[in-house]
């Protein structure tokens, strides 16, 4: 009990430190980029930085678009679309990789979900599947209209949750023509199935829930929403899944930002938990690569969709040796690795 009281203690002392660095970075970013190495200020002959807004279905949507160092308009460049993680936001890890890539020569975007972060649309946290996907094409509407991008060469990126949203997008939107994930989490199988299958036999009691929520809000009462608002150092110590504790480490800790959040409303459930990520794979005729972490605990949802895409022109599944799934968002040496894999693997494909 000792040992354990003492390791709570511990990571009670870090996360308070890091809270406090991190709150100081985010203060500090003009962009409101919490990642490691983020753009301060634009400069000539650096990659820099461009928010914008545009609609999506009558929905104003937030993104960034990073451009390459000495970035012509004149010139044509190859993009990529980045997703974000499931109650991520476009300053955290799917900002990493999108500034990383623009250092390697691409015009790249990634954009908050539609009634999520800095994103317009209400009720705030909807979380349905054909909203996340939209998001995807309604990036690449923006991007391939952007100055200097050649619409030709359109690439695809997805983290997480939007790993397999963007698997999803690649099976009908064809203008993407070449498919990555990192850490794919298959949304509608953990909301359906519970993480690692553990609720298996809760199935109807939680589609229940989620239609009585619908109910309610259909007849104009409280929204109710899942997930998890705040938590305390002592909960996220106790916490035994890497995904989850690592998770709130990232989400509420070292990396917080006040537009993330692990909410989202009950109602969604009801189109997440009938959805999945790895239906049809066999659509995709892309080039596909998919990363994930050997230790990662949410590899077995990587490990699932992977055989499935039949008809991928190539396709490779790349293991990060070490790695977890949330220190694929942010340890550098893991960083170093998959952005190595990822420039590879769109110079060879865009």
């Amino acid at each position: 009990m000792k040992k354990i009281a003492l390791i709570i203690i511990t990571i009670m002392i870090i996360n308070m430190a890091n809270a406090q660095s991190i709150q100081k970075r985010y203060e500090q970013n003009p962009f409101t980029l919490v990642y490691d190495g983020a753009i301060i200020k634009n400069e000539k002959g650096k990659v820099n930085i461009h928010p914008v807004k545009y609609k999506l279905n009558g929905i104003e949507i937030a993104a960034n678009v990073y451009t390459p160092a000495n970035y012509d308009f004149s010139k044509k460049y190859p993009a990529i679309v980045v997703a974000h993680p499931n109650g991520g936001i476009k300053e955290q890890t799917a900002g990493l990789y999108s500034q990383r890539l623009a250092e390697a020569g691409y015009i790249t975007i990634t954009a908050d979900a539609a009634y999520q972060g800095a994103s317009g649309g209400e009720p705030r946290h909807t979380d349905k599947p054909a909203n996340r996907i939209e998001d995807i094409r309604g990036m690449a509407d923006f991007i391939s209209q952007y100055a200097g991008v050649d619409a030709n060469r359109l690439g695809v990126l997805g983290i997480c949750g939007g790993g397999g949203y963007t698997l999803k997008a690649a099976q009908s939107d064809k203008r993407f023509k070449a498919v990555a994930t990192l850490s794919m989490f298959n949304s509608g199988e953990v909301r359906r199935n519970g993480f690692q299958n553990s609720q298996l036999g809760t199935i109807q009691e939680r589609l229940k829930k989620a239609s009585d929520a619908r109910a309610q809000e259909a007849n104009g009462g409280k929204m109710i929403y899942a997930g998890v608002a705040t938590i305390t150092d002592e909960e996220i110590a106790k916490t035994n899944t890497d995904l989850y504790r690592e998770g709130y480490e990232y989400y509420y800790r070292t990396h917080a930002h006040p537009n993330s959040t692990f909410l989202y409303t009950m109602s969604s459930l009801m189109d997440l938990m009938s959805w999945d990520a790895a239906t049809n794979m066999d659509l995709i005729n892309q080039p596909l690569l998919m990363i994930t972490g050997s230790k990662a605990d949410t590899k077995y949802m990587t490990d699932e969709a992977f055989p499935k895409a039949t008809n991928a022109k190539t396709k490779e599944l790349f293991i990060i040796d070490g790695a977890t799934h949330i220190q694929s968002y942010w340890k550098p040496e893991y960083v170093s690795q998959i952005v190595t894999k990822l420039v590879s693997f769109y110079q060879t494909d865009l």
